[in-house]
């Protein structure tokens, strides 16, 4: 047992110095526009929509909050969220390709001094009575585009069939397909019906948001 101690230490100070690295990894816009051609031909399309597992729109994700980005990237990646090609995407990105994916995503599309959302519009005593279920304004902002912590999404305006489709898959975390993996979304979403989770998103898409599709310039 004292023979092995000196190893143990020695792959626990190896795991902390990988860990403070990934922690310390420090995006570049630059660096992401230049590896971003597994990304624009779907999230770089208006319109364009996924055929698999379900018919929807491919999320916003210029203007997304960069933490956010590299959150979901790694959640891919690990088989955390259990999306075939996006986790094989997600596979054959480095963490400093991710990083530089999420800080140029982030900026893509963003214009200087451009107004931050209004507050959102008032929604239905129902939806509003669902919404406060799960108090999602409490993470997501009031608005929905201003979240408490930058490793949450911005929702508002986010398209209504891809939001539904991403609420239903926090349901599903054990689905070898479909599946989300997240505590914290699994108990909100769990408390609502399929139904009610398509009011939820239908709201959250009519509100004014920050996330939009940029097309790449040449496909303008």
């Amino acid at each position: 047992m004292t023979k092995l101690l000196p190893t143990f230490f020695a792959v626990l100070v190896a795991f902390l110095n990988v860990t403070a690295q990934a922690q310390e990894l420090k995006g570049d816009a630059k660096a992401g526009q230049a590896i971003n051609a597994m990304c624009i031909g779907c999230h770089g399309i208006k319109g364009y929509q996924a055929s698999f597992p379900e018919v929807y729109k491919v999320p916003m994700i210029s203007g997304q909050n960069a933490k956010y980005i590299v959150s979901a990237l790694n959640a891919y990646k690990k088989g955390e969220r259990k999306h075939p090609t996006m986790r094989g995407v997600a596979e054959a990105l480095t963490d400093q390709n991710i990083v530089d994916l999420a800080a140029y995503y982030s900026v893509h599309g963003v214009v200087e001094g451009q107004s931050a959302p209004k507050e959102a519009k008032a929604p239905s005593a129902q939806v509003a009575a669902l919404l406060g279920k799960a108090n999602c304004a409490s993470c997501h902002g009031a608005n929905f585009s201003t979240p408490i912590d930058p490793s949450y999404p911005k929702i508002g305006g986010q398209h209504a069939d891809y939001l539904f489709v991403a609420l239903k898959s926090y349901k599903n975390e054990s689905n070898a397909i479909v599946g989300r993996g997240n505590a914290i979304m699994a108990g909100m979403a769990k408390q609502y019906s399929n139904a009610e989770l398509k009011q939820i998103a239908n709201y959250l898409a009519s509100v004014q948001g920050e996330v939009k599709v940029e097309p790449q310039s040449r496909w303008r």
